[in-house]
């Protein structure tokens, strides 16, 4: 890790570990977390395989739905870690990205008390780190977080 470069985000998960995978690769399951309430998710494509398409839409009232993340998967390694970013888009052509290009590095460890969940978002330069830090990472980040682990603690009877 780079702190010049990277944010990170670190929680327990009350939930196994193949439970939380779950929850973060099935689409059906991701639409329900990936963006904070009230916003609303629509995953247009999610293939969890080194090369996937990665897209996701979001909706204020839940009828109108604007682009929301267009990147691609770059590592699975189930259920341990999921890399992907929206510096290549799902067509795997380079992109800039608005507000920041990133590169997020997903681990799922064992943990006495459930899953010890990582996310690593990497950052091309300190500029784009802290406009990212600055436009709320750690609040929307931690918003989708606590909502992950929600459903994987209610699958896991918690």
């Amino acid at each position: 890790m780079n702190s010049d470069l990277d944010l990170v985000l670190r929680r327990v998960i009350r939930a196994p570990r193949a439970t939380v995978w779950e929850a973060w690769t099935d689409p059906a399951s991701l639409e329900e977390w990936w963006l904070p309430a009230p916003m609303q998710c629509r995953v247009e494509r999610f293939e969890p395989r080194p090369g996937g398409a990665f897209v996701t839409s979001m909706s204020e009232d839940g009828q109108t739905f604007v682009p929301h993340f267009d990147g691609c998967v770059l590592v699975v390694d189930e259920p341990e870690r999921l890399v992907f970013t929206n510096g290549l888009d799902s067509q795997w052509r380079p992109a800039t990205p608005q507000p920041v290009a990133m590169t997020a590095v997903i681990t799922l460890l064992d943990h006495p008390d459930g899953t010890d969940y990582g996310a690593v978002v990497r950052h091309g330069d300190p500029a784009a780190r802290e406009l990212h830090e600055q436009l709320g990472f750690l609040d929307g980040w931690g918003a989708v977080t606590e909502q992950l682990a929600a459903i994987a603690e209610r699958r896991a009877g918690q």
